[in-house]
């Protein structure tokens, strides 16, 4: 199991490309199964998540070609013959799950395994299914199996999400757009990746209105077609970069291929702390300050302060001059990385869902792990600036969700090589 050494205390100058967002492809490709002919999904990241999903979906009889060298991810779903999504491959990411809606949205049926992914929270697709079966579709539970279906066409109805859910939203989308001759989801989640998916199922020739907004209705259409989209940049690994740039001083980073419109209110906290940011179309500049301020936050649906940024906040506010505080509203214990950058010399404290920082600390290098994406991507913030040298351990976590990481971070003066852990 691979693990990164990396020697702290380097500023970071330089240029970073932004890749394409693994949360927002995801969605695209479950949507491909739902067209007659075959879609092109540009600007994919080489992600362990997009490889995943790439073995579920051929497993139901797709035809999947990635590019790797171009970022192209072509499937073609015409010969989709096998409606199962088996365990042994959906226990490895959550986002298997939305083939429960492709498939039954397109065929009529679905058997799909429970899911799996981040060893932290409960994240319960409940909402999943009662939207479904609001809808009209009917679900069965069969040894750790989701078995859906649905005829030809299903009135539909309205299902109001409680609390507002990305996952919930994508999979109702994907069900609904063949199938219910009117579904109304009201609470729906409005991230970037929801409008995204919205505006591709559009193209395809779905009737879907109120995009954009915490109400979607959808009208069945007979039929959708294969289409050719660019993926959206990855908003999260943009705001990790800020904050990679802003945590150090002396560190001046470039960051390019941004859409600076889906960062929320990120950008005007992380400018509270001091750090000085720059957007100029799709390109963004960072420049740590002297002295980092203190900047409390609490995460919101979007477009609040984002659940998936949270770890690297606190992680940057161990090097504000006092005190504050994380607090997350989405996930309630989301912070497993906390006893991992006390063992850095973080002075920290979780209370319930929030995490109170008393800053500065200077921190030093041991050995960490993490078990979940964005908490290792933080203890990687952490140990660049930490003095002498710190292994992270479990970085196979990064590698579901940030394409190439040691390779831009190493482009911009960071010390941080991969190695075998054993």
């Amino acid at each position: 199991m691979d693990k990164f050494i990396i020697e702290g205390g380097t500023p970071l100058k330089g240029t970073i490309p932004i890749s394409g967002s693994k949360n927002a492809a995801l969605p695209l490709m479950a949507a491909s199964l739902l067209g007659n002919s075959a879609s092109t999904i540009r600007n994919t990241p080489r992600l362990k998540d997009i490889y995943t999903f790439n073995n579920v979906i051929r497993v139901v009889g797709a035809q999947v070609d990635f590019k790797e060298d171009e970022n192209t991810l072509v499937i073609d779903p015409t010969n989709v013959n096998h409606l199962e999504a088996p365990y042994d491959l959906v226990r490895k990411m959550r986002a298997s799950f939305y083939m429960l809606g492709a498939l039954v949205g397109k065929h009529g049926y679905a058997k799909v395994s429970m899911p799996g992914g981040c060893a932290w929270g409960p994240r319960p697709v409940d909402l999943h299914l009662k939207g479904m079966e609001a809808m009209g579709i009917d679900i069965e539970l069969e040894k750790g199996y989701v078995i859906a279906k649905a005829d030809d066409k299903i009135d539909g109805g309205t299902f109001q999400l409680e609390p507002s859910s990305v996952g919930a939203t994508v999979n109702l989308l994907l069900a609904a757009v063949l199938k219910a001759r009117k579904f109304t989801i009201e609470n729906a989640a409005k991230e970037p990746d929801v409008v995204q998916l919205c505006n591709f199922l559009t193209k395809m020739g779905a009737d879907i209105e109120g995009i954009g907004t915490d109400t979607l209705t959808v009208k069945a259409v007979d039929s959708l077609e294969g289409i050719e989209v660019s993926n959206d940049p990855d908003r999260i690994e943009l705001g990790t970069f800020m904050i990679a740039g802003a945590m150090f001083p002396g560190s001046e980073l470039t960051l390019t291929g941004c859409n600076p419109d889906q960062l929320g209110g990120f950008t005007d906290k992380l400018r509270k702390t001091g750090t000085s940011v720059e957007v100029d179309g799709t390109t963004i500049h960072v420049k740590a300050p002297d002295k980092l301020k203190p900047v409390s936050i609490k995460t919101e649906i979007y477009p609040g302060f984002p659940t998936d940024l949270q770890a690297q906040w606190a992680t940057m506010m161990t090097q504000a001059e006092g005190d504050s505080k994380v607090t997350d509203t989405v996930y309630f214990d989301r912070f497993s990385y906390v006893p991992e950058l006390t063992r850095l010399g973080a002075d920290m404290e979780v209370e319930k869902n929030t995490v109170h920082i008393s800053g500065k600390t200077p921190l030093t290098g041991a050995s960490v792990m993490s078990t979940d994406l964005r908490a290792s991507v933080s203890l990687v913030l952490a140990a660049m600036v930490a003095d002498n040298h710190t292994e992270v351990l479990r970085i196979y976590h990064l590698d579901r969700g940030y394409e190439s990481l040691e390779d831009k971070l190493s482009a911009v003066g960071a010390s941080i090589k991969r190695v075998d852990g054993d």
